[in-house]
């Protein structure tokens, strides 16, 4: 955990790989994942980089490898990805194996190509003889027509040629267009026929299947048949050659029938052919793949490389952690050993005023809660990271606004679910991205349920209903026949005389038979959420501190810290101190003989209100008259007003403490450093007429170097205002006191939304389980068990569905914007840039979708 307080630091690096070993050494690191390389080429087209060639060479193995999936999965063969401990193990091969793995996959898909045309021929074959079979089939019918037959002898009578005749196949859906058309162009001199054919017939060229319908068309003259031709064409309609006489169309069908029977035989073969020559490849195609990506992630590393003026060494930089460096030079003599260079690459560190990216390191379980803290911005570098106080702070305040011990124990076995059974939903990959976010955030789930079941067993809520554990401390005085009389609705109990003890944790379970329920829990459950909320933001506060000493900005404490401070605690944090000293004070039971009135002024009744008093306190009003009875005192000490008003005054100097402070301080420094520079050159100047010139040259070249060393000091911090006018800090400054100012005011009562989610969860729990179990409990028969069966059925997926999911995205939600707004606002910059190292293992969850 201690490495999440701040992010690692970096070092720029300087590598100068030799060409023989920097696939090699690249391929180590790329394993490793401890490098981000920087792009030495920017200038350059992707066309115009050194290893192009390479890259294109494994997008088109990559095309191939898709294209043999695609046809694997046709006769389902499935490319299921191996388990993440042997894809892991799966390392890029060496440059030579290249070409062999281009030669296999050329010679799988060049195969496959041959088939699928082979294949596509004979299927064309095949359909056309089809078709065929089905026109034969029906033409039989088609001449023994007795009107064709009489038409035929008719114009064969008169000293004309026999009609003359077409044949074919259509789709059913073109066939009356079809027919109207060769009525409308031969002016109803042709005779129609069709006939349905009943199995669908498979396009090539779609795929799909279509209902076809066979056709004949009998006319005279040559000009006609030219017309009708064409009208086939149009309608895409395949004409096929049919026989006069019956004894032709009986051989012709037979024939056919033969050769389909054949071509069959041969499409059943080439099938075969194909899947041998799948399955041939098919074990080894995820393997290949991942051989590939790798491959192609090396390649395009090494185009960030420069080439130095020899043409002999590849230079490149790259970003690494200071406790990696050691690592990386190893990796760096592996690579140049395995590769058997003669000469060893090496590594040097280089300075650079650039701000270096940020790497928070994380393990499985603190993986979700930076990533939260990363969604608002990137913590810059070496900034304190809030995520290491989400861990507590995040399920807490969810379940503050959540809490029910019933509700809370269904998200955390869901979460302890994902927990224990994470290698294999881990090892199982899916595309399926909101159980992605669940999984990822599996440890957040299981925190924010046992926090809510925590937490709702100090509300004493399960499915709101109240557990009775420890018993009750209040005593009831009245007997049976008293309680059960329907006329005494209202019956009080006296704290005073009534109860015998504090409640051993949480809320004594009488309170949820009361009348008065929901008012005792609101201002119990508003309390707490305005004390949870100052104790939030003076924690976030405090933080800015350790940022101050590290960014070597101390100043800053007096300038920001101390006035934002004190504004924040002397009013809001006396305001969450006086709800404390109130519930001291005043008890149900005081001193006695001190006053022998009913209600004394230590008695509830006398207690003011602590909100009216924060009002007076800040509008400078006096509270004698505000006293809850006349015998009471206003007051709550002695030195009350003298207190609260010295509190509010030196808030109020706070604001411009934090108004003009830094602006001035800013302006102040930079005289003095102007003057001192003036002082300076006049110095040098004197110096200049007095002594040698040479000795004036090396005290210049000396100033200059710590005038250079001072401004990388201060460049690299991000809060630097070296270069930016004083109009503009000033404006910025007012800016930050008028946003701090109202912001806590803002902030504090967004804290309230602890108590509202909180009563709403209750409340709409209550109601849930009122209403629905009312109308299950109605009947005590046995039409009342089967009733109240369905009535828990209808229950349970309320609860699941409503209270379990909405409102627990509600609260999840929420208890966001607190982090990202009331929390991290006081502290945190979020203005970094992440640390994306060169690393296959999130190269190849990237492509899966992990």
């Amino acid at each position: 955990m201690g490495e999440m307080f701040r992010s690692d630091k970096m070092a720029l690096c300087q590598l100068y790989l030799q060409p023989e070993s920097a696939y090699t050494t690249l391929s180590e690191l790329g394993e490793l994942g401890v490098v981000q390389f920087r792009d030495l080429n920017e200038g350059l087209t992707v066309y115009q980089r050194r290893f192009i060639a390479e890259v294109r060479r494994c997008e088109e193995m990559e095309r191939q490898i898709n294209y043999l999936q695609k046809e694997m999965e046709k006769f389902g063969m499935i490319c299921e990805e191996p388990e993440i401990a042997i894809r892991d193990e799966i390392r890029a091969p060496p440059q030579r194996e290249l070409a062999h793995l281009e030669s296999r996959l050329e010679n799988a898909e060049k195969e496959l190509d041959e088939l699928t045309q082979n294949e596509r021929d004979l299927s064309k074959n095949y359909l056309e003889l089809t078709e065929m079979k089905y026109v034969l089939e029906n033409s039989h019918d088609f001449f023994n027509d007795r009107e064709l037959m009489h038409m035929d002898a008719k114009a064969g009578g008169e000293g004309g040629a026999s009609l003359l005749f077409v044949a074919g196949v259509i789709e059913r859906e073109r066939v009356q267009g079809f027919q109207k058309m060769l009525w409308r162009v031969s002016r109803g001199c042709v005779f129609f026929r069709h006939a349905d054919i009943e199995k669908p017939v498979k396009e090539l060229a779609t795929g799909r299947e279509v209902y076809k319908n066979a056709f004949i068309a009998f006319y005279q003259g040559d000009q006609l048949n030219t017309k009708v031709k064409k009208i086939c064409t149009g309608f895409h309609a395949s004409l096929y050659s049919c026989p006069r006489h019956h004894t032709e169309r009986d051989d012709m069908l037979k024939g056919v029938i033969n050769r389909l029977a054949d071509l069959q035989t041969v499409l059943n073969q080439t099938e075969d052919h194909r899947k041998r020559v799948l399955f041939g490849i098919y074990k080894d195609i995820m393997t290949i793949f991942f051989k590939v990506v790798k491959m192609k992630a090396i390649y395009h590393a090494m185009n960030n490389f420069n080439t130095d003026l020899t043409n002999k060494c590849l230079v490149g930089e790259a970003w690494t952690s200071k406790r990696d460096i050691e690592i990386v030079r190893e990796c760096i003599l592996q690579g140049s050993i395995a590769s058997g260079c003669s000469v060893h690459s090496f590594m040097n560190l280089i300075e650079t005023d650039e701000e270096p990216p940020t790497l928070n390191r994380t393990n499985k379980f603190t993986y979700g809660f930076q990533m939260l803290i990363d969604s608002y911005g990137v913590s810059s570098y070496r900034e304190v990271n809030p995520a290491l106080y989400t861990i507590i702070t995040f399920p807490f305040l969810f379940a503050v606004m959540f809490g029910d011990l019933g509700h809370g124990c269904i998200i955390a076995l869901f979460g302890i679910w994902m927990v224990a059974d994470e290698k294999r939903l881990g090892a199982k990959r899916s595309n399926n991205e909101i159980w992605n976010i669940f999984f990822g955030g599996r440890y957040i789930i299981m925190l924010m349920g046992l926090f809510s079941m925590y937490t709702g067993f100090m509300y004493n809520e399960l499915f709101s209903i109240s557990i009775n554990v420890f018993g009750s401390t209040w005593k009831n005085f009245y007997n049976e026949s008293t309680v059960m009389d329907p006329s005494n609705s209202y019956l009080q109990m006296d704290p005073k005389s009534d109860t015998y003890d504090v409640y051993v944790m949480g809320i004594d379970p009488v309170w949820y038979a009361a009348d008065n329920r929901i008012i005792f829990t609101n201002s119990f459950k508003m309390k707490m959420s305005i004390i949870f909320g100052v104790v939030h933001m003076v924690f976030g506060i405090c933080i800015s501190v350790v940022n101050f000493f590290h960014f070597k900005k101390a100043v800053n404490i007096v300038l920001e810290f101390i006035p934002q401070i004190l504004f924040l605690i002397l009013l809001f944090g006396y305001m969450a101190f006086m709800m404390f000293y109130k519930f001291v004070k005043y008890t149900a039971q005081p001193p006695e003989n001190n006053f022998p009135d009913e209600y004394t002024y230590l008695t509830p009744g006398c207690a003011p209100s602590v909100l009216i008093l924060f009002i007076n306190m800040v509008l400078f009003k006096p509270a004698s008259g505000y006293a809850p009875k006349d015998h009471c005192d206003a007051l709550m000490y002695g030195g009350e007003v003298t207190v609260q008003t010295a509190f509010v005054i030196v808030a109020l100097i706070c604001i411009p403490w934090l108004l003009l402070a830094k602006p001035l301080y800013i302006q102040a420094a930079r005289s003095i450093k102007a003057k001192r520079s003036g002082q300076h050159m006049e110095y040098d100047v004197t110096i200049e007429n007095e002594k040698n010139h040479t000795f004036t040259e090396i005290d210049i070249e000396v100033d200059n170097k710590s005038v250079k060393s001072e401004k990388r000091a201060e460049a690299s911090h991000s809060h630097s205002h070296e270069d930016e006018p004083m109009s503009e800090i000033w404006i910025h400054q007012a800016i930050h006191t008028i946003e701090y100012i109202l912001s806590t005011i803002s902030h504090t009562a967004s804290y309230l939304r602890l108590w509202a989610l909180s009563l709403a969860h209750s409340q709409l729990s209550d109601v849930l389980y009122t209403m629905v179990w009312r109308i299950g409990t109605g009947d005590h028969g046995y039409a009342g068990c089967i009733i109240l069966f369905f009535i828990f059925a209808i229950w349970a997926a309320l609860t699941i569905a409503i209270l379990v999911m909405m409102e627990g995205l509600s609260a999840f939600l929420h208890t966001l914007r607190l982090h990202w707004v009331e929390f991290m606002s006081k502290f945190y910059t979020g203005a970094g840039v992440s640390f994306s190292p060169f690393s296959m293992k999130r190269i190849l969850n990237s492509i899966g979708g992990d």
